[in-house]
């Protein structure tokens, strides 16, 4: 019977996401949001996967103690409340879902805006005070006003898109952009940072919260702006600093801000930023219509069920997307190239330097591609690393132990449809493996080193190298069953005629040590490797 893999839901969501378990078998769904992160850290272990929004902090700790987990799939945009590099470490997927509320937080960026420049909040406050003040609250135009959008992602295209729309000049920054790539905006300039500054009537900011764009807009940069400018935070608290726009706003250095973030979340009653009239607050709504709601609620539903049943990875942070198409094209080939690289790492000897990857063939696409070498990387680390390897982890530890990975394309599939080949460099030699899969499903290797084989990598196996000369086959079986070693099959290479050769055999059983022993003592063998796929 397959297990049930159990899901958390850990922060409030649209009943839709919930729903989407219901409908698929072999998953059970339990939402708990407002855990206490006591709470959260006696639960976890029992998931397989978590969905969170913004509430649950998934730190270090709790992926430690999450011994199940394999994905974190945030209902949202940011990620800043996932702890990506732990979660990296211990091979669990982290995605995201970006497009689900894009268009409820330009919206909300562009309600903000205008509230901004005609005092809405202010004036409904006043009026519901029981005061008429229409002279104290005459408000701005945005048509013809400059707009600086700090981030082309995708919140911050549209938010261009509809203020194009509005008749607004719009500039933006982003040094992921290119020229050729702001003119598809549509009405949007390219501008240099500083120059966005200057220019701005309205500054809008649209950009993760990371190490680079905490504090973006400082006082620096608050300084270069116009008194007459007004900036927006409807991105990540943080990102502005809130003590710094506080002060321009007091002592009229700027002439409004509207945010919907803040860096802590609720801010303190007296946080300097609500006392002000000139600004203008919501408690975090960007994403908060029930569309919105509804979208990343199903997205991550559907993304986690994905991942953990057909291994499809989708808005991942920490790991190339794979599509289920790709891994459907690659599914006989993934145990192949992963045994390849588990065959390198027990024949290997030193520590490794370099790995250098070639795909030869029609079939390895560079997504195909993407998905081999990590399943090659699998079977390589996890051989001599304590932690558990997988298709997330595989490239970080790779990156830690500082190996070299080459990765190419090759015209030369030496007679074969598809060929893959994977030469590791270690410390004290270097070896190459090659594989393909005959038909659609029958995977061999058919190079070790210079010898060309037809070996099966599967299950037991013994690796002798020897001098070829005759009877040396003979030496090897009546050794094996001497000492109860049934052979089931043996494949054989050579490099000249007299010269070396090298024999690959499965078997039913592991050859034990002294058998090993045994078969090198024998004249002619030169050495010899007993290896487990």
């Amino acid at each position: 019977m397959t297990p049930i893999l159990r899901v958390l839901v850990s922060d409030p969501v649209a009943p839709e996401c919930i729903a989407v378990f219901k409908h698929e078998a072999g998953f059970e769904a339990d939402y708990k949001a407002g855990l206490s992160k006591e709470d959260l850290l006696e639960i976890i272990p029992a998931y397989a996967g978590l969905i969170v929004r913004s509430e649950t902090k998934v730190t270090a700790d709790v992926i430690e103690r999450a011994g199940s987990l394999r994905a974190v799939v945030r209902a949202g945009v940011g990620v800043d409340n996932i702890d990506v590099e732990a979660a990296t470490r211990r091979g669990i997927l982290v995605m995201n879902c970006p497009t689900g509320n894009t268009v409820a937080a330009a919206e909300h960026t562009i309600a903000m805006m205008f509230a901004l420049a005609r005092n809405i909040p202010q004036a409904c406050a006043a009026l519901k005070g029981g005061r008429w003040e229409r002279t104290r609250f005459v408000g701005a135009e945005v048509q013809d006003k400059v707009l600086g959008v700090l981030g082309l992602g995708k919140v911050g295209r549209e938010v261009a898109r509809r203020a194009v729309a509005l008749g607004m000049r719009v500039i933006g920054y982003d040094p992921f952009v290119s020229g050729d790539g702001a003119t598809k905006l549509g009405g949007v300039e390219l501008q240099p940072f500083d120059e966005v500054l200057a220019r701005a009537d309205f500054l809008t900011v649209h950009v993760p919260l990371t190490d680079q764009t905490r504090g973006l807009v400082g006082r620096e940069q608050i300084a270069r702006m116009k008194p007459s400018a007004r900036v927006l935070n409807v991105a990540r608290g943080g990102v502005v600093d809130e003590e710094a726009l506080a002060e321009a706003l007091a002592g009229g250095r700027l002439a409004g801000a509207a945010l919907d973030v803040f860096e802590r979340e609720p801010p303190d009653a007296d946080h300097p930023l609500l006392k002000l009239e000139n600004a203008i607050a919501t408690p975090h709504l960007g994403a908060s219509t029930r569309e919105a709601q509804e979208a990343v609620g199903t997205a991550s539903a559907h993304q986690i069920i994905g991942y953990l049943r057909d291994g499809a990875i989708v808005n991942s942070v920490n790991m190339i997307a794979v599509e289920a198409g790709v891994l459907k094209r690659v599914a006989p080939w993934q145990p192949l190239a992963e045994r390849m690289g588990s065959l390198h790492a027990q024949l290997r000897e030193g520590r490794v330097k370099k790995v250098a990857l070639a795909y030869a063939g029609e079939l390895f696409g560079p997504s195909e591609r993407q998905v081999l070498t990590l399943s090659f990387l699998k079977g390589l680390l996890q051989h001599y690393l304590s932690a558990p390897v997988n298709l997330v982890n595989a490239m970080h530890f790779v990156r830690e132990g500082r190996i070299d990975l080459v990765e190419q394309t090759s015209l030369d599939t030496e007679g074969f449809l598809n060929l893959v080949t994977a030469v590791v460099e270690t410390t004290e030699k270097s070896r190459r493996v090659a594989g393909t899969i005959f038909g659609e499903k029958h995977p061999r290797i058919v190079y070790l080193d210079n010898y060309m084989t037809d070996a099966v990598p599967a299950g037991y196996m013994l690796i002798a190298s020897n001098n070829d000369t005759p009877g040396m086959m003979g030496k090897i079986g009546t050794t094996l069953g001497r000492n109860g070693v049934n052979i089931g099959s043996m494949s054989m290479g050579r490099d000249t005629t007299g010269g070396t050769a090298v024999a690959i055999l499965n078997l039913d059983s592991p050859v034990p040590p002294e058998v090993a022993r045994e078969l090198e003592a024998q004249p002619g063998i030169l050495w010899t490797r007993s290896v487990k796929l």
